[in-house]
């Protein structure tokens, strides 16, 4: 079982910048690919970055391609998502989560899940 912890949410103004961390505890994510995933009010999951075990292959969902960075230290069982020049639109509840298999920017491939971080940017 691996249990995620998500931090480094808040409240910041459009133009501005957050980093989230993802803490992994339970078992080492050895294997897993790591993603973040955000959910608006009134809208869907949707995925935002993902990276796998190598380091060798990252996607990004496209509105979000050179302001936002994903980073893994596998030796800390951490992951990080760097987030700049931030919109009003980016608004929503961030959820770290890992995935054995599948494509990573499928959110069923995924199976642990965090309880989520509030990132609100006011503009």
């Amino acid at each position: 079982q691996v249990r995620l912890v998500e931090s480094g949410g808040g409240l910041v103004q459009a133009g501005g910048s957050l980093r989230l961390s993802c803490a992994a505890s339970g078992r080492t994510l050895s294997n897993y690919a790591m993603g973040w995933f955000r959910q608006a009010p009134g809208k869907e999951r949707e995925f935002v970055a993902a990276i796998n075990w190598r380091l060798s292959t990252i996607y990004y969902l496209d509105s979000v391609k050179g302001r936002f960075t994903i980073s893994r230290d596998n030796a800390k069982n951490t992951v990080h998502l760097q987030m700049n020049s931030l919109k009003p639109e980016d608004t929503a509840v961030y959820y770290c989560a890992a995935s054995s298999y599948g494509d990573m920017r499928n959110g069923g491939y995924y199976d642990y899940w965090g309880q989520g971080t509030q990132v609100t940017v006011s503009s």
